[in-house]
């Protein structure tokens, strides 16, 4: 079966010239012109993943994203101007998996649309014993994570993460106890390095800890450690 995107684009050359080379590139692609109709249709057709244009008519982008993001579990992937660093970093804050700037370039948002679908939830299978891969499952006092169920639990709580956000807070907590810099970071989730002003990190970082109810003004649970980067801490998980 093939996976389902809808693109959400008013423009109408783009959006048609995007969605021929992504089908042709075997991805069921579905068009959608309008913000103030975009809520509905997602929630309706619940593709694997949505790519959301900043600049719509009706509702912009970071309006839908905000509205759907709770009930919406896929990816979403939003466009956004090439040099508006503001953008992408309030599109990270709102959940969205993952910006592109435009003018899109079709082999990078191919690429980025086939990175972000490797790591979204997948259904977890059990051994014979119908136990999962404890490998693939980290715990830390009242804090556990499982890779295999992509599901994150504190106390008896449930923690609802974006797929952007459970990666990089699998791969800190895989590293706990050790600093992570932003561009070892970049390097692993999404294959590049830190340019220096890519904040999409930062911004996982402030949702992760609002999340896990950590303090932003003195957080214990992710720290910074100034001019190096991350460390997700063994301990301050009761």
């Amino acid at each position: 079966m093939k996976t389902r995107i809808l693109l959400v684009e008013d423009d109408e050359r783009l959006a048609d010239l995007t969605a021929e080379y992504l089908r042709k590139n075997d991805f069921e692609v579905t068009i959608e012109a309008r913000g103030d109709t975009a809520e509905a249709r997602i929630l309706n057709d619940d593709p694997e993943l949505v790519i959301l244009d900043v600049m719509l008519p009706g509702k912009d982008g970071f309006e839908v994203c905000r509205a759907i993001r709770e009930k919406y579990k896929g990816v979403i992937l939003m466009l956004t101007a090439r040099d508006e660093d503001l953008d992408q970093i309030l599109g990270l804050e709102l959940g969205a998996d993952d910006y592109i700037a435009k003018p899109v370039q079709p082999r990078l948002l191919l690429a980025r649309i086939k990175a972000l679908l490797r790591r979204s939830p997948v259904v977890a299978t059990a051994d014979e014993n119908g136990e999962l891969d404890q490998a693939t499952q980290l715990a830390f006092g009242n804090f556990s994570i499982s890779q295999a169920t992509r599901s994150t639990q504190l106390g008896d709580e449930t923690i609802d993460l974006t797929t952007a956000e459970f990666d990089l807070l699998w791969l800190l907590a895989r590293h706990a106890g050790s600093i992570l810099s932003r561009d070892d970071l970049l390097q692993e989730l999404r294959g590049i390095g830190f340019d220096g002003l890519d904040r999409s990190i930062d911004a996982r970082i402030s949702r992760l800890r609002r999340k896990l109810g950590d303090d932003p003004e003195n957080p214990t649970r992710i720290k910074t450690v100034r001019g190096k980067g991350y460390l997700f801490s063994k301990h301050d998980w009761q």
